[in-house]
């Protein structure tokens, strides 16, 4: 997330409340286009703004939001919808939320929000709606519902509209509901039109939102510099990746909180029951389950409950549940979710992409979600002979993007024939993972949120400390589960890592923690004192290297 020094938050002329909001959120320096986009917006013009994934669009959106709303009530009223922020899913509606009472906090008194994008029985929101919220967050859809129900009423009183990653809106089929939106709202009102990339449909809506707009479009990258984000990648077929994966996560090489990629919801449980088999603990983000589900999901991730989610791709979602139930048989995908893009995942070190993206796009809005601001992280990518040619693509796309001449990916050197006692546990647990497991773990975790939601929603209500205590981590026990594998012996560790870490296996089976030995090596020694990610220091770039570094 770039930033700038020459226009400080302070001197935009914005509420001392909010100041203080910012203040204790943190953010120092306004980033590159909330430098550019606050001012403009506080002017009252209409603005489009394109900028990368992390690069802070939602804050330079939210401030003036809220500024205008504590002016306009400050002369007309605290009752009246002043804006409606629509956006294409559930989660990222929520984050909005999140992030307008975060800047709220010191002002939440005269500035009123509600995030009315749940699935849920209009009778059930229209209660928040009675005594008119300054300020409404929507998907497209659950707005118009509202309006034509006329549970909400804007046309005397909304003064601006934003719409947040408006060239999603198209890829989950908003197109017409945006436009019954548009026909609920005053002639005049100031819009704002918020996007990652700038297609032919946002020119499209643009047309129908924005009047004498000024286009922000921000000379940046889609994704984080090569000096920020690191991108490894490793040659391997499909068991392979997996005594891959299996290894880094036993041994700690991959450290922090990690989002694993794959491309099938399918693939997303089989990978679950596989690593359930050694004691790691993860949890599957999809659009199958509940909204409430999903976003608690984010939420326990970012509060660091848990460190690895796997999630699975919008496209591989569309092609999986886009056809017909009755047809199928199976269920269809919500399409209000996302996954791959929308959702603030918070510090995330490292994404895996367990299956190649299906093309460049996708694997840019995957590895967004690593090398947020201004943190490091970086991209390990598995890749099959098949996929070959896509990391070409790839490759190809991020040269021109990034402006580099130099090789993109890094290859991640890993031998197996180092770690053959985990390519044998591996295989076998690779192997136990049949379809029928996982259809077992799909329909066991489907029936489990369908419990959670009828019969212990008004508890968790009333009780909301005991529902942060759901984990969305458990133990799906589809597959039997022999209680060894979750040790790892001293002998199968490979020869060049037994100078380094030391395995610590808990008598009571529990997962076990691996601690870094120090020793002499001062490099080493100043490695573990800084906390560094293995895969992010090229001394530790493979099992193949680790060994000479070690002892350089």
């Amino acid at each position: 997330m770039e930033t700038s020094n020459e226009l400080q938050f302070h001197k935009m002329g914005l509420d001392d409340r909010i100041i203080k909001a910012i203040a204790k959120l943190g953010w120092e320096n306004p980033t590159a286009i909330q430098e550019k986009a606050i001012p403009l917006l506080l002017e009252g013009k209409g603005v489009l703004m394109r900028g990368r994934t992390g690069s802070g669009k939602t804050g330079a959106f939210a401030i003036p939001v809220i500024q205008k709303v504590l002016l306009s009530n400050a002369t007309n009223g605290k009752k009246g919808t002043r804006a409606m922020i629509l956006a294409p899913s559930k989660e990222l509606c929520n984050q909005i939320f999140s992030n307008i009472k975060e800047l709220t906090c010191k002002c939440s008194d005269e500035v009123s929000c509600v995030d009315i994008s749940a699935p849920v029985d209009l009778s059930v929101q229209k209660p928040l709606l009675v005594d008119q919220p300054n300020i409404i967050v929507a998907t497209p859809s659950r707005a118009v519902l509202h309006l034509e129900a006329h549970n909400l009423s804007v046309k005397n009183t909304l003064e601006m509209l934003i719409i947040d990653e408006a060239d999603l809106m198209f890829s989950v089929g908003h197109e017409n509901v945006v436009d019954k939106v548009l026909s609920h709202l005053p002639k005049v009102y100031q819009a704002v039109l918020a996007s990652a990339t700038l297609t032919e449909d946002v020119v499209s809506l643009k047309k129908s939102v924005l009047r004498h707009a000024v286009i922000l479009k921000l000379e940046e990258p889609n994704l984080a510099p090569l000096t920020q984000l690191t991108h490894f990648y490793v040659n391997a077929e499909e068991e392979e990746k997996a005594v891959i994966l299996y290894t880094l996560l036993k041994l700690s090489l991959l450290t922090g909180k990690s989002i694993i990629f794959v491309n099938t919801v399918d693939r997303c449980y089989k990978l679950k029951l596989f690593l359930e088999q050694f004691g790691i603990s993860t949890c599957v983000l999809n659009s199958e389950l509940p909204a409430a589900s999903r976003c608690h999901s984010v939420s326990q991730f970012n509060d660091d409950v848990y460190k690895i989610i796997i999630a699975s791709d919008e496209k591989a979602l569309e092609e999986d549940f886009g056809q017909s139930v009755n047809k199928t048989g199976k269920r269809k995908r919500d399409k209000e979710s996302g996954v791959a893009r929308g959702i603030d995942f918070q510090f995330v070190s490292n994404v895996v992409n367990f299956d190649f993206p299906l093309d460049a796009f996708s694997y840019v809005h995957r590895a967004g979600r690593t090398a947020r601001g201004t943190n490091k992280g970086i991209v390990l990518s598995f890749v099959s002979v098949r996929e070959q040619y896509q990391k070409a693509d790839v490759e190809d796309y991020l040269k021109e993007c990034l402006r580099e001449d130099c090789d993109i990916f890094q290859k991640f050197k890993f031998s197996l024939q180092e770690v053959d006692g985990f390519r044998y546990r591996a295989k076998d647990a690779w192997k136990a993972v049949t379809r029928i497991a996982v259809r077992e773990a799909r329909l066991k975790e489907i029936k489990q949120e369908i419990l959670n939601s009828k019969k212990l929603k008004r508890y968790f209500d009333e009780n909301p400390r005991d529902f942060q205590t759901l984990r969305h981590d458990k133990a799906l026990h589809t597959v039997k589960l022999q209680d060894h594998l979750t040790d790892v012996p001293d002998y199968i560790v490979p020869p060049s890592l037994k100078n380094i870490v030391s395995i610590v296996n808990d008598s009571k089976k529990k997962p076990e923690k691996v601690k870094f030995k120090t020793g002499r090596n001062k490099a080493f020694n100043k490695y573990v004192a800084k906390k560094k990610n293995p895969l992010l220091s090229m001394e530790f770039s493979g099992l193949e290297s680790i060994e000479d570094n070690a002892n350089a």
